[in-house]
């Protein structure tokens, strides 16, 4: 009876871990993720990263197909006038050269596990109207890994590194 019971119990448990596990990638990759760190590999294999290794962002999935992706710097500068429309050249080229800000809506192929951004608009505007398809490295219910791995200008791949918003 004991055996019985536990052999019940571990069906229904692994029953309801089954019916917990997302249906498709699409499923899985829909959300809110923190944005954890950025890894361009330039092809000598040299590492970089563009938002520091402590960044700030955020990357958002819509069910309906929908994306948003802001990367900051964490140490990005401050505007010393502290009024956006006034900085100076300095300082705006700072902030350009470290954050990014793209949108628009996205589909995952789940044979090849790709997602591609057909990006509405960016804050890099030579983007706009662009499609780019990332390899989805890694995907499980808390991480996310998605690599470019043909970066504009030939300077290598670029991975980036969420973590499920909770």
């Amino acid at each position: 009876m004991l055996r019985t019971i536990a052999a019940v119990l571990a069906l229904a448990l692994s029953a309801g871990a089954t019916a917990a596990q997302p249906a498709s990638l699409k499923d899985a990759i829909v959300g809110t993720w923190n944005f954890v760190v950025a890894e361009v590999t330039a092809p000598d294999g040299k590492k970089s990263f563009p938002f520091g290794e402590t960044p700030k962002g955020i990357l958002i999935f819509t069910a309906d197909g929908h994306f948003a992706q802001i990367h900051v710097a964490g140490d990005v500068p401050k505007i010393a006038s502290n009024n956006r429309l006034t900085g100076t050249a300095e300082e705006y080229a700072e902030i350009m050269r470290r954050s990014l800000s793209v949108f628009g809506t996205y589909a995952v192929d789940e044979g090849n596990r790709t997602v591609t951004y057909n990006i509405t608009s960016a804050s890099f505007p030579n983007w706009q109207g662009e499609s780019q398809t990332r390899a989805i490295d890694k995907l499980t219910a808390d991480e996310f890994v998605n690599t470019n791995r043909s970066v504009a200008g030939g300077r290598g791949s670029a991975s980036n590194f969420y973590r499920r918003m909770k």
